[in-house]
């Protein structure tokens, strides 16, 4: 019996990609990872997520990350397609691309949207050779399993490699800080460069907080014109 954990990292923030991550795992290596303190990425340090994911990535049999950077979430989201949609097809991808489709896999994923089971049938409905499959679909389930919660690990180094590269790409503009909309280094960096880096593909620009921004300024220009 194989452990296929599913999770993302970086879903909310206004700055960087969302990192979706899938660990494909022997059953009886869960106790192991456990052992050694996987467990969900938000409750580990930032070195310990590093040290982790290095034991991880020994003891899986596979794994497959996916990027899915801002351009691609706005275009997603302008035509219709919302962000619980896109998810759902990014871990089909996933479980496709990790399912030799003999193996019995047990899925754990961790559920994005507030309707479990209407989410898992969208999530199912993109998976191409389900048979061998059986899922558990759950909140919290980077907490409460290891597969999962090694999937998190995974995506959140991911997560955070990208916007440490982004810092550097964008030093001489200041500080990009967490990259989340309640961060008020990131609202910063957002009012004094996001205008001259609207073009860069950095920002999602369908998110409220570069909305209510932008939306002000045009709206100020307007009147002081």
């Amino acid at each position: 019996m194989l452990v296929l954990g599913i999770d993302d990292a970086g879903r909310g923030p206004l700055i960087g990609p969302m990192v979706l991550a899938g660990v494909l795992l022997e059953k009886e290596k869960e106790i192991f990872l456990k052992e050694k303190g996987v467990k969900d990425s938000k409750l580990l340090s930032h070195n310990a997520r590093i040290s982790l994911s290095k034991i991880i990535k020994e003891n899986a049999l596979n794994i497959k990350t996916i990027k899915i950077y801002p351009e691609e979430i706005d275009r997603s989201i302008n035509t219709g397609i919302n962000l619980n949609t896109l998810e759902a097809l990014k871990m089909a991808e996933i479980i496709n691309s990790l399912n030799d489709n003999k193996s019995k896999i047990h899925v754990f994923v961790d559920c994005p949207s507030i309707n479990t089971r209407a989410w898992r049938s969208t999530l199912i409905g993109f998976i191409k050779h389900p048979e061998n499959l059986e899922f558990t679909v759950e909140h919290k389930a980077d907490f409460l399993y290891p597969s999962t919660s090694a999937a998190s690990i995974i995506a959140k180094v991911e997560r955070e490699d990208e916007v440490a590269k982004l810092k550097e790409q964008y030093k001489k503009y200041g500080d990009i800080g967490s990259g989340y909309p309640s961060d008020p280094i990131t609202q910063e960096f957002l009012k004094k460069n996001g205008e001259k880096l609207k073009d860069s593909g950095i920002f999602r620009k369908t998110w409220k907080t570069w909305k209510s921004i932008f939306q002000e300024k045009k709206q100020s220009s307007l009147l002081d014109f």
